[in-house]
C-alpha cells in the first residue's frame, strides 16, 4: 500500500480523521456532535481488509509467544501440587506429617508476587517490552529448575520466593503488553487464549507428572520434574529477545503502514502513555478508584480456588480412592474443560461487550462446585463432576477480570497501576487457598470448601454490583456530553477513564 495515497489527516483516510487533544475534547470523537455531517465520517467498528490482515499478523506473532509463556509459567508454580504425590515432602520436609510444611512452601511464591506485581509492572513502562519479559521469563525459569536441587525445606522456600519476584514482573506486565495491540473488542478472546493456557498448564502438567511417575531413574521424580518443566523455560526467555515484538510502532516486522494502523487503533478509545513516559496523576487515580478493589474482591476469590485447586487437586482427587498416579492423570480433563469454558465464555463477552454479568453467572458455578463437595461426601462421580464446575468458574473469572479491566482504565500508567492492584489483591487470595486444605483436615476438608465457597459467591455479588455501576456511569455521560460516535478516538491524557467521551465495558 503507498502511504503517499493516504493523508492520514483527511476524512477518508485508512486511518480517520487525526485529532489534536485539544480538539477531541469537543468533536464529534468526544460527544458524538460536530460540524460535519455523520455521511462524512467513517465509523471505526468498520473493520477494513488492512485491519483484518493486520489483527492476523499480531495474533500469529504474539499469541502463540504469549500463551507458551504463560504456560511455563503456570507449570512452574503450580508443579509443587504433582510433586507432592512424588515423594517431596519425604524427602525434603521429614515427612511433614501436618502439611504445615508444605503449605508454606506453596504460599512463599505469592508473599513477593503480591509486594512487587505493582512496582514491577509500573517500572516495565520503562523498558522495552520483549526486553523485561525475556528477563523475568529467563528468572522464574532458573528458579524453578532450581528446586530440584533443594534438600530442605530452607531450600525450598529460597527458590519460590524467587519465583515469585520473577513472576510478579510477567502477568500484569503481559495484560498491559497485549492491550497495546488489540482494541476492547478484541482483547477479551485474545486475554482468554493467554490465560486459558493456565487451565492447559494444569493439565499438561498432570501429563508430565504422569509420564515422570513410570520412568524409574537415579533421581528422584519430583525433582526430574522441576528440570523438565524449569529448563524449557529458560529457553523461551531467551527467544523473546529475538522474535517478541516490542510496541506497535517500533514493530519491526510490521510495514510502516501497519505501524500507523497498529497505533491508531490502540488511540481509538483511548489516549496512550508516550513509550517510557509515567503519569504520576494516573497512578494515584488508580489506588483511588474503588472499582479495582471491588475487583480484587473477586479475583481473591478465584485466586483462593485456583491456589488450593492447583495445589491440592491431585491430593483431593486421591480421597476419591484414586492412587497418586491414576490421581496425576484425573487432574487434566478438569483443566481441558475450564480452557474450552474460558475460551467460549470470553468469545460471547466480546460480541455482546458485556463481562459483569459473565463473570457472575461463572462465580455461581464455581460455588456450585464447593457445594457439591460440601454436600456428597460418598459419590466419587459428583466429587469429581464437582472439580470441573471449581476450575471452569474460577478460571473464567479471572480470565475475564483481566479482559475488563484491560480497557476500562483509561490510559496506560493507570492500566499498569490497576491491574497490578487488582491483581495485587486478588493474590491474597492465593495465600489464604494454601493453608485452608491441611492433611488433617481430610478427606472431607470442609471448612477450606466452606470458604470457598463464600468467596465465589462474594465474587458474583461484586460483579453485579460493578456492572451496575458501569452501566449507570455510561448512562450519566450519555446524558450529560451526548453519546459519542463507536470506537472514536477519546482524550484521556488528563482524565484516563474519567474524561467526558469515554465509556466503560460493562
Amino acid at each position: 500500500m503507498d502511504t503517499t495515497d493516504h493523508d492520514p489527516a483527511s476524512s477518508d483516510s485508512l486511518y480517520g480523521p487525526t485529532l489534536t487533544a485539544d480538539e477531541s475534547s469537543t468533536s464529534v470523537y468526544a460527544y458524538g456532535r460536530s460540524e460535519e455531517s455523520e455521511s462524512d465520517i467513517r465509523p471505526f467498528f468498520e473493520t477494513s481488509t488492512e485491519e483484518k490482515r493486520l489483527v492476523r499478523k499480531l495474533d500469529r506473532r504474539i499469541l502463540p509467544i504469549m500463551c507458551l509463556l504463560y504456560l511455563f509459567a503456570y507449570l512452574d508454580r503450580t508443579s509443587l501440587g504433582n510433586a507432592r504425590l512424588q515423594g517431596l515432602p519425604e524427602d525434603v520436609l521429614g515427612g511433614d506429617p501436618t502439611g504445615h510444611l508444605f503449605d508454606w512452601v506453596n504460599s512463599a511464591f505469592f508473599f513477593p508476587y503480591v509486594l512487587f506485581m505493582v512496582p514491577a509492572t509500573v517500572c516495565s513502562k520503562l523498558f522495552p517490552p520483549r526486553i523485561w519479559i525475556a528477563l523475568a521469563t529467563i528468572g522464574w525459569g532458573l528458579c524453578s529448575t532450581l528446586m530440584a536441587t533443594a534438600f530442605d525445606f530452607g531450600g525450598l522456600l529460597t527458590a519460590r520466593i524467587g519465583l515469585g519476584i520473577f513472576e510478579a514482573g510477567f502477568s500484569a506486565v503481559a495484560v498491559l503488553y497485549l492491550s497495546f495491540f488489540y482494541t476492547k473488542h478484541e482483547v477479551g478472546l485474545r486475554m482468554a487464549y493467554w490465560f486459558s493456557f493456565s487451565a492447559v498448564a494444569g493439565a499438561f502438567g498432570g501429563l508430565i507428572a504422569f509420564g515422570i511417575q513410570q520412568v524409574h531413574v537415579t533421581i528422584a521424580n519430583w525433582r526430574l520434574l522441576f528440570i523438565i518443566e524449569g529448563i524449557p523455560t529458560v529457553l523461551l526467555g531467551m527467544g523473546c529477545f529475538f522474535f517478541l515484538p516490542d510496541r506497535p510502532e517500533s514493530t519491526i516486522y510490521l510495514t510502516k503502514e501497519e505501524q500507523k494502523l497498529a497505533t491508531d487503533r490502540m488511540s481509538r478509545d483511548a489516549s496512550r502513555d508516550n513509550g517510557a513516559f509515567i503519569n504520576k496523576k494516573h497512578i494515584w487515580a488508580a489506588f483511588q478508584d474503588w472499582r479495582l478493589y471491588v475487583a480484587g474482591i473477586m479475583g481473591f476469590g478465584a485466586n483462593c480456588a485456583l491456589a488450593s485447586i492447583s495445589a491440592f487437586l491431585p491430593t483431593i482427587i486421591v480421597t476419591f480412592g484414586a492412587t497418586p498416579a491414576m490421581a496425576q492423570l484425573l487432574t487434566v480433563p478438569p483443566y481441558a474443560a475450564a480452557a474450552i469454558v474460558l475460551t467460549g465464555t470470553s468469545y460471547f463477552s466480546d460480541r455482546t461487550q458485556s463481562r459483569g454479568l459473565y463473570m457472575a453467572v461463572s462465580s455461581v458455578v464455581a460455588s456450585i462446585g464447593y457445594i457439591l463437595l460440601l454436600t456428597i461426601p460418598d459419590n466419587e462421580h459428583a466429587r469429581y463432576f464437582a472439580t470441573f464446575c471449581i476450575t471452569s468458574g474460577a478460571f473464567t473469572t479471572i480470565g475475564i477480570v483481566i479482559a475488563w479491566f484491560a480497557h476500562n482504565l483509561g490510559s496506560e500508567t493507570k492500566k499498569a497501576t490497576g491491574l497490578s492492584m487488582a491483581g495485587t489483591i486478588g493474590l491474597c487470595g492465593a495465600i489464604l487457598g494454601s493453608h485452608i486444605f491441611p492433611k488433617t483436615e481430610g478427606p472431607r476438608y470442609i471448612r477450606g470448601f466452606a470458604i470457598s465457597c463464600g468467596l465465589q459467591l462474594l465474587g458474583a455479588f461484586c460483579a453485579i454490583v460493578l456492572t451496575t455501576s458501569y452501566r449507570l456511569e455510561n448512562r450519566r455521560r450519555d446524558r450529560l456530553y451526548g453519546k459519542p460516535v463507536a470506537d472514536a478516538r477519546v482524550d484521556t491524557t488528563e482524565l484516563a477513564d474519567k474524561a467526558p467521551a469515554f465509556r466503560y465495558v460493562p
